[in-house]
């Protein structure tokens, strides 16, 4: 049999040479194996007992064995593992070291990779910790050891537990439970099965910074997707309320079907250019999540500026311009669209937008779609349509109000984000 020191030691009668073990000779082995263990060396113990063929063995079996030997193993941490640490660590990845070696091993792995142990804790002092206990244990401690799988588990359920996002590597069958157990599991080529079929994701490459890369990219898409749904949202529910109070008041539709459809299409087309947008650093250095509030009051204060210049709008086309049905059309297309556009410019960041440079497609796209909205009045088939040419002084004044527009955006945003916080507050650090 072979297995850890102690529990070996603990069902050996005799020395190699055939001689006793007595409590002198265990105390000596068990010396030796701490000073490897002390150097980081992983021991594992081998006993031997002659034993005739049989058709089973039992645990009654393991007594009176002869102690054999150690094995010994020393995995050397990567080169380069403390600087990945470190850049996890300033994104706000806690990063915790769960084993089954001995204390001594893993406390001389988490110092010679930079980790500060501080506290650590041993499968035994687990068993005497009830789960409310475990919870405030768990967050403070850097190192387990001497950990059993179902321990694993129950240190994956303590962190989730006090609102910790939890990612566990494993590559071993005794890793499945915490890998089901946590929030995102992640294994590595050559693996065992069960840990590889277990996990979310299998990494093709024995590197933390895989991993670091994939935090960076995640946060990266998860900035653009609010950025989509910040956006849409906001100018949404501003044309929705706008619609729905000219309707209340006007004699005629203030867009006709075919001009909303154009309008969302094209609207929709710099929206594509989000999901490759460049990315705010302070938006990629802490981890943040879904906070439906903060949507909800983003997109009611905004969408409510929206239809405010609207309505600004509407008060021009009909008091100062006395614009026909097809000429109000016209030009609430062309200011809506012109809004929906610049806004996505705008709070696509939290910094002043001009301190925040655009993706190269979002911006593009965007300076394309403006140069065609004021193009479309003018096109030969615009009429079919609904569409008139816009008069100078009507295009200068729709220009005007966009040009205001993106001033009163750029304030009310300083002002919401002093009063709300951030994009999707961070809350505690994935783990």
């Amino acid at each position: 049999m072979k297995g850890a020191v102690e529990a070996v030691l603990s069902v050996c009668a005799n020395q190699p040479d055939g001689r006793p073990l007595d409590d002198q000779v265990r105390a000596r082995l068990r010396e030796r194996a701490a000073t490897w263990n002390n150097q980081g060396i992983r021991v594992l113990a081998v006993a031997t007992r002659e034993m005739p063929a049989q058709a089973g063995y039992g645990r009654d079996d393991e007594s009176g064995l002869t102690f054999a030997g150690y094995l010994t193993f020393l995995d050397r941490p990567k080169a380069g593992i403390r600087d990945t640490l470190l850049e996890l660590g300033q994104l706000g990845v806690a990063v915790k070291i769960i084993t089954g070696d001995s204390a001594a091993v893993a406390q001389h792995v988490a110092t010679s990779v930079g980790l500060h142990a501080g506290r650590m804790l041993t499968g035994l002092q687990l068993d005497e910790l009830h789960d409310d206990a475990l919870w405030h244990a768990a967050e403070q401690t850097v190192v387990f050891a001497e950990v059993d799988p179902n321990q694993k588990e129950r240190i994956i359920v303590a962190l989730k537990k006090t609102g910790h996002v939890v990612g566990f590597l494993g590559d071993g069958i005794n890793d499945a439970p915490a890998m089901h157990a946590a929030d995102t599991s992640l294994s590595v080529e050559g693996a065992a099965d069960v840990a590889r079929e277990a996990a979310d994701f299998v990494l093709l490459e024995r590197n933390l910074g895989v991993i670091r890369r994939g935090i960076e990219e995640g946060r990266r898409t998860f900035a653009n997707t609010l950025k989509y749904i910040l956006t849409t949202t906001s100018a949404n529910l501003g044309n929705m309320i706008s619609m729905a109070v000219a309707s209340l008041f006007l004699p005629f539709l203030p867009l006709l079907a075919g001009q909303i459809l154009l309008n969302n299409f094209l609207s929709d087309v710099p929206a594509v250019g989000l999901a490759g947008d460049s990315v705010d650093a302070e938006l990629v250095d802490r981890p943040r999540r879904w906070d439906m509030r903060f949507l909800g009051r983003f997109m009611v204060e905004f969408g409510c500026l929206s239809s405010l210049f609207d309505f600004l709008t509407f008060g021009l086309l009909l008091w100062v311009f006395a614009a026909p049905p097809d000429l109000f059309r016209t030009g609430w297309f062309v200011e809506s669209l012109l809004t929906e556009l610049v806004i996505a410019l705008v709070v696509r960041t939290q910094r002043p937008f001009w301190r925040s440079r655009p993706g190269n497609a979002l911006f593009w796209s965007s300076i394309g779609v403006m140069a065609l909205t004021f193009a479309i009045p003018y096109l030969p088939y615009a009429s079919l349509l609904d569409f008139t040419p816009l008069p100078a002084g009507v295009m200068l004044s729709l220009v005007a109000i966009a040009a205001v527009y993106v001033g009163g955006t750029e304030v009310l945003k300083a002002s919401f984000y002093r009063r709300h916080g951030a994009w999707s507050p961070a809350g505690t650090a994935a783990r």
